[in-house]
């Protein structure tokens, strides 16, 4: 569990991608990028959380989520199957200034208030939807059109919802994300050796105390719980490769047998041992 900041590539022949239920549902996918996102849900409940803004989704849920938004990927914990259909695109993904021509001024508009991140409801959410589902289907050209359709319903409806207060793509976020970004990278790094939260607290200009408020406030949990979670992750990765529960154990950091089994259960839901069996045969 990390934040990151997703490098997106449009799919070949396009200037936009397009992702089809990516299956992430066991992974917490805490990230961010430049891209302004629609994304379509359907076929089960969820957690919509996008910037600031926690709630929960019921069957289906539509949203439009602008740049550098930090967002969780809207399958986590999900364990019915769902269908999604993902929209990734630049602002300037027709042309440098293809949004200041007149007749897209309402589509201009839309792009602006997604920085607060936009959630669709009523017909809007059922008719995008459909249009959505039917992207994949489509060549290029008709992918672009169907898209600017759907810009376009976007942008005359009234059945949004501003889901941020603050727009959440600001110089101060973008300040928070780097500094994030390097403490990440820092845990990627020492996360078998004893990560130091003085240490990288003093790499990001703060001190201990306040270091400790701000990771808590952008992960929602604490500096040492997220240590462990990056580990037990990785100790997935290394039981998958057939070592053994004790060489996964002190090859991860954790200095206890007996803790790190306990931990394992409590985050993954069954132990070490159990989690081979299921997926090494």
């Amino acid at each position: 569990m990390k934040i990151i900041r997703e490098e997106i590539v449009p799919t070949q022949g396009s200037s936009f991608k397009v992702l089809l239920t990516p299956g992430l549902n066991d992974t917490f996918l805490w990230h961010f990028h430049p891209e302004y996102e629609i994304v379509y849900v359907e076929g089960t409940s969820g957690t919509r959380h996008v910037g600031d803004h926690t709630s929960v989704y019921e069957g289906s849920d539509l949203v439009f989520i602008g740049p550098n938004i930090p967002h969780l990927n809207f399958d986590y914990g999900v364990r019915t199957e769902c269908e999604q259909v993902i929209i990734q695109m630049k602002e300037n993904f027709l042309g440098r200034d293809f949004l200041d021509i007149p007749e897209l001024a309402a589509i201009k508009a839309l792009f602006e208030k997604s920085h607060y991140g936009l959630s669709f409801s009523g017909n809007t959410k059922i008719l995008v939807g459909e249009k959505l589902k039917q992207l994949p289907g489509l060549d290029h050209f008709e992918q672009l059109i169907s898209l600017l359709n759907i810009l376009k319903l976007l942008a005359s409806t009234d059945q949004f919802h501003i889901l941020n207060v603050e727009p959440a793509g600001n110089k101060s976020l973008q300040k928070e994300q780097h500094r994030m970004d390097s403490i990440y990278k820092y845990v990627e790094t020492h996360f078998d050796q004893k990560p130091d939260v003085n240490f990288i607290a003093e790499q990001v200009n703060l001190t201990t105390a306040a270091f400790c408020r701000f990771f808590r406030k952008n992960t929602r949990m604490t500096f040492t719980d997220f240590v462990n979670q990056y580990r037990i992750n990785q100790a997935k990765n290394y039981l998958l490769q057939d070592k053994t529960v004790s060489e996964t154990c002190f090859a991860v950091g954790f200095e206890s047998l007996s803790y790190f089994n306990k931990l394992f259960k409590k985050i993954v839901g069954e132990n070490p041992s159990e989690f081979k069996k299921t997926y090494i045969r």
